[in-house]
Parts: structure tokens; sequence; C-alpha cells
């Protein structure tokens, strides 16, 4: 490689920003597509997964990059809006070669040639190393691509590797950036490959941006990251997933870490999910949770879906009418509140968990900003408004909000005590059509008569067959 020569790591494009000539953002770089080679060779550079405005993934093709640098992608400008599908003979950089165990023989002699023999092997040559010679085994954390001198092709040329063998003491081995034809296995499939680094690429996404992310992943890399994941950070994910993945995730899961997991999700959350699994699955895994997180599903599941006891969360901010503004305010400004929980209080009598003693009524946030700090909510609580019937139909309770620009609102039983609140969002989830969520990870479907993605896999000579179909479907003639 000529000295000078532009490189990147690629764990270092995930989530830059694509720009246009103009410097308009059009999107962020999600994934980088590759195509594997025999002989050794490196791999071709293909072009950038990019997810536009409307989380549609769309590719863009290496040939309109014109710069990678700064933390930023610069394209022609020229675009193909239609949804990015992979193809058999291409291969996701972070989706699919991190983390994986491959062989590193630091005399350049275990090049991946997907044929079992040394890079360049032929008549008249030895062949590939094998068994203890064949290399030390090595976890890939991440790989450099570099643009070709003279042309604006790229290719994989270097793997960021770490020694030692995976484990609770796998982050003490050392680490070391070695050339692609020095490592092979990529071609092997891998049961039980790793995912930290992945995780790590994407640890400031927020969840909703992840669950993109884990939907785009095959079945089998999908698990590896949801096992790869805390139980927060995943039970957050799995609330932004269509149900299908959320049942195929949860199902790969150990039934005690499935518990864990639905604890740390919004009741009403893990109830919906709880009630997409049959009926002796969805008893198990309640056994399996901690009783008084167990309770507050089931009272959840007891209720039509469609009501405001099926749609409410059961952990609003609860407090007494000798808590003060101060005590209000310091419950409210808890990080894993949703705004629509924090938006106001509940007042009640003991006991403070749901179903509570008799509901007195609720303080809006605004109204705590307004009064000292040292003011009983018992003197400023609102008792005008009605409370919710746990029977109420999502239509009344749609209304309702919409009546009184609210957005929570208080579910209160024939005994006068608060069972929950429904918020707006929960609302929303039931008020879309049942695959939103599917519709808004993988982006519009194409209209009528557009032109289907060709699923053939490709040879190394035909690589810029995307790049030139896409050009042509766009209007540009190259000039």
């Amino acid at each position: 490689m000529v000295a000078g020569t532009p490189r990147v790591f690629v764990s270092h494009l995930a989530g830059v920003a694509a720009f246009d000539p103009n410097g308009d953002q059009v999107g962020r770089v999600r994934d980088v597509v590759v195509m594997l080679r025999v002989g050794g060779r490196p791999p071709r550079v293909l072009g950038l997964v990019v997810e536009v405005v409307s989380r549609r993934r769309i590719f863009l093709p290496m040939t309109r990059v014109t710069g990678v640098e700064a933390g930023q992608v610069i394209t022609t400008g020229v675009l193909n809006l239609r949804r990015f599908e992979q193809r058999p003979a291409e291969t996701l950089v972070l989706g699919e070669l991190l983390d994986r165990r491959v062989r590193w023989t630091p005399h350049g002699t275990g090049a991946d040639s997907g044929t079992g023999t040394a890079p360049g092997a032929g008549a008249g040559m030895a062949p590939g190393p094998t068994g203890e010679d064949a290399g030390e085994e090595v976890t890939v954390l991440d790989v450099s691509m570099a643009q070709l001198p003279a042309r604006r092709d790229w290719e994989i040329d270097k793997v960021f590797i770490r020694r030692g063998k995976p484990g609770a003491l796998r982050r003490k081995g050392e680490t070391l950036t070695v050339d692609w034809s020095t490592v092979s296995g990529f071609r092997l499939a891998e049961d039980d490959q790793g995912a930290e680094s992945l995780v790590a690429t994407f640890e400031r996404l927020r969840p909703a941006d992840l669950a993109n992310v884990l939907h785009h992943l095959s079945p089998k890399r999908r698990g590896e990251v949801a096992a790869a994941l805390d139980d927060d950070r995943l039970a957050d994910v799995l609330e932004e997933l269509p149900d299908d993945d959320q049942v195929e995730i949860l199902g790969k899961l150990k039934e005690e870490r499935a518990a864990d997991v639905l604890e740390a999700m919004d009741p009403d959350d893990a109830a919906d999910l709880l009630a997409e699994l049959p009926a002796d699955e969805q008893e198990r895994l309640l056994m399996l949770m901690q009783p008084q997180e167990a309770a507050g599903v089931r009272r959840l599941l007891s209720y039509e879906e469609r009501t405001a006891g099926g749609l409410m969360t059961t952990e609003p901010i609860v407090l007494r009418p000798d808590a003060t503004v101060a005590d209000a305010l310091a419950r409210i400004r808890h990080p894993d509140l949703s705004p629509a929980l924090a938006a106001q209080v509940y007042v009640c009598r003991p006991p403070d968990e749901t179903p509570t003693g008799k509901y007195l009524g609720l303080v809006h946030f605004q109204r705590l900003l307004r009064d000292p700090p040292f003011t009983l909510l018992g003197a400023i609580v609102d008792t005008d408004l009605q409370p919710l019937d746990p029977d109420t139909p999502l239509p009344s309770v749609t209304s309702f909000l919409a009546t009184y620009n609210m957005i929570s609102a208080p579910v209160v039983d024939d005994s006068g005590s608060l069972l929950g609140a429904v918020t707006v969002d929960d609302v929303l989830d039931h008020l879309l059509p049942e695959d939103w969520r599917e519709t808004e990870l993988r982006g519009p479907q194409q209209p009528p008569g557009a032109p289907a993605a060709d699923d053939a896999p490709r040879t190394d000579e035909q690589a810029d067959d995307r790049a030139d179909d896409d050009r042509t479907e766009a209007g540009d003639d190259g000039r």
C-alpha cells in the first residue's frame, strides 16, 4: 500500500454522518458491505449501508464515495433509495466479521483462500499449513479498509486482533494489527460467535436505533448480540422491536435470564411480549420473575388488550399528600423515567405501590416548577380531572388524552385505588398499524411496478453491477 493512502478502521465509521456535496446530511453509516475473494486476496469493499432519515437502509456504492475523513463520509449526492437487501456473495463487516475467532499465521501463510490452501498455492506449490502449523487462534476486534492508489476502489487490508482464548480474562490478551493475508477462517461457519466488539461499536445508539441494527442482522447473529447485551439494555431494545423479533430473541435466552429481562422491561411492554407466548411458557417465565414484578404483569394480562387496563403501566410516580414539591422533583429527575411518566405525579394514600390506597389526584410537572420546594403536594393537587376506569376502551382513552391535552392519565378501580397510568406512547402503539415497527425498521415498501432487487450472487468481475444499476435508475449518465 502506498504511503499516505487513506485508511480507516470500520468500527470508526459506525454512526458517521454521510453528506452530499452541498453539505446536506443524507444519512448515517450503519455497516460496510464487502465481498470475500479466493486466493487470499483482500476483500473488496462494495459499498456502505446508510440509514436515511426515514430509517430505511440503502446501499451506497463506494464509487459514489468521494471522501472519508474527519468523522464524515462525502458522497457524489446521487442516491438510490431502494431498500438495501444483502446478496448471497456479500458480507457485512460489523454484523458478521467482528468478534470472529480466526487463525493468525505471523509469517503470512494463513490467508483465507476459501479452499484450505495457502495464498497462491497451485501447481508445484506446497499446500497451506494444517493442524498446529495453521496458526494461532485469535479474536477479530476490527478491520481497516484502504483506498487503492489512483482509484476509487477500496479493499480490506488490515485486521485488528486480540490474542488469547475468549473468556473472563480475554481483555488482558495482547492486541495488534496484522495484514489480511496472515489471517484465515473468515469463510468458516461459527456456531458461537461473540459480540462484544459489535456491542461496543454501537454502545451510544439509542435503543430504537440499536433495535434497527438487530432487526437487520441474521437470526444467528441477532441471538449472539442479544446474549452480549446487559439485561437493562436488552430490555430497552426489545421494547422497540417488532413482536416476531421479540419472541425470537426471548426464546434464545435461558429461561432464568429471560425472566430477568422481562423484569427490566416496562410492565406493560413485558405483558405485551408474554401475551405472544404459549400459556405454559408464559406461566413458567412468570414463576421465575420476582413475585412483586410478576404480580404487576399478571394484573395487566388480566385486562383486555385495547382497554385502559391493558394499556397502562403499573409503575407511575406515586407520592403521599404530605410529600413536598422538592420530593416530587427529585423523583421526576430519575434518568430511567420516560418523559410521559415524568410529566406528572399521582397523589395517593398509602400504600404507595399500585394498587395504592385512595387516589386523591395528580400534580403536573409545570405546577411543580411554579411552587416553592417546601409546598406540600396535598395543597396543590388537581382533583378536577376524573380518572379512567380500567375497562375504558381505547377510543375513549384517546379522546380523554386529546380533550384534556394530557400525555398520561390515571387508571383507578372501583375502590378508588390507583392501578397505573396510560401514557400517550402506549396509546400510539395501538393506534398505529400492527406492523408499524416492522414497516419503520424496514422502510416503506416499494411502489407497484418498482424493479425488484437482483438476488443472484455476483463474481468479482460483476461487483460493480449494483452500482451500475443504481446509477441508471438514478438518471446519472456517469459524466
